[in-house]
């Protein structure tokens, strides 16, 4: 019954919305009303977007602690940086290679990147392989893309599969 009635609350809408559109109750409407309280859920229905499933809980939490740590760590190290001489920055944009398929996955891979001082989620490629992050101090790139795998993309990997 979920396949054919999607929505049950719609589909009552639907029907007594166009009830009420017509403004008199006759078998053709009703029929058509109760045509259009079937079709018009199972169409909408489609364009909602694949839900998130989400994995152990523990990882979550691990992850979470692992973000609000780097936030802090980050922001000391941004001020410090921000104080000390100009000539010591080196910021730079870096393609992070992504193994991880899941568009709930990405968007909160770019958006904990984003939300740690000093980095920024720029861009994500077209076929969704890679992300563009800009750095205010970059001192290795490799090491940077390292991190970033191993302390948040790892992790989104077993929560959202």
């Amino acid at each position: 019954m979920k396949r054919f009635i999607p929505s049950l609350p719609l589909s009552l809408a639907v029907f007594l919305l166009w009830l009420l559109l017509v403004s008199e109750i006759s078998a053709g409407g009703l029929l058509l009303a109760a045509a259009l309280a079937i079709a018009l859920p199972l169409m909408a229905s489609t364009l909602q977007p694949p839900r998130a499933h989400f994995g152990p809980m523990v990882v979550v939490l691990r992850l979470a602690a692992t973000v609000a740590v780097d936030i802090v760590v980050s922001n000391i190290e941004v001020a410090r940086r921000i104080l000390g001489p100009q000539s010591a920055l080196a910021p730079a944009f870096i393609w992070v290679p992504l193994d991880i398929k899941s568009a709930h996955g990405i968007t909160a891979l770019a958006s904990i990147i984003t939300l740690t001082p000093g980095t920024v989620s720029a861009e994500l490629a077209q076929d969704q392989r890679h992300l563009l992050v800009h750095c205010f101090n970059l001192d290795d790139a490799d090491e940077a893309i390292a991190r970033i795998k191993a302390r948040y993309e790892a992790p989104l990997m077993e929560i959202f599969r």
